[in-house]
């Protein structure tokens, strides 16, 4: 899915953004976290805008550029912060406490980005099954209703905070609904056998 949104992602207490095209993630909520865990074991504050300017961070930054274009980036208003690279960002929870390393790469080695574009894919493959067996002016009603179903049989309130085990069963929900419109005629029937496939099947 080619959209960027602004994923949550659950850290250790916290939740650190992600963006869901570009892959960065936002080093000053990692860095929120990380200061509160530092306080607890007695260490003084971790200062962002002084890591990224030491020889060995610029060093760092210059060798993640060859090949990746986007690998620091300052953001304002809303999404405002520092956005950084995947690797940048796990050089950065090292430097903040040696007690990160493993849970953080746990946490990247995770599905939820690719779950997240899969299930968004899969929903304009649904749309389009649905929009073949729905009368035109009915569709986008109908469509937006089935949308809003699958969200509540996920147990979902936003999307993008959603986990990653909530947007694989979206993700299964669509592609059920999706093969089932191509053999019911009904898609009523479509989508409640195809929903409630994939939750038996997530069992």
């Amino acid at each position: 899915m080619k959209t960027e949104v602004t994923l949550y992602r659950p850290f250790m207490g916290g939740q650190v953004r992600q963006k869901s095209k570009t892959e960065l993630l936002s080093a000053t909520d990692l860095v929120k976290i990380g200061n509160v865990k530092r306080q607890e074991i007695g260490l003084g504050r971790f200062n962002l805008n002084q890591y990224l300017k030491t020889k060995s961070t610029t060093e760092f930054i210059a060798s993640l550029q060859k090949e990746s274009k986007r690998v620091v980036k300052k953001g304002r208003g809303r999404n405002g912060g520092t956005w950084v690279h995947p690797l940048l960002l796990i050089d950065i929870a090292l430097s903040l406490n040696p007690s990160f390393k493993v849970e953080v790469y746990k946490w990247m080695m995770d599905e939820l980005l690719k779950s997240r574009n899969d299930s968004g894919d899969s929903y304009k493959k649904m749309a389009g099954a649905l929009f073949e067996n729905i009368p035109n002016r009915e569709a986008p009603q109908i469509i937006s209703k089935v949308a809003l179903y699958v969200r509540k049989k996920c147990g979902v309130t936003d999307w993008n905070t959603a986990s990653e085990k909530q947007l694989k069963l979206r993700d299964r929900m669509h592609e059920n609904i999706s093969l089932l419109c191509d053999v019911l005629r009904d898609y009523k029937q479509a989508v409640r056998i195809g929903v409630q496939k994939a939750i038996e099947e997530q069992k």
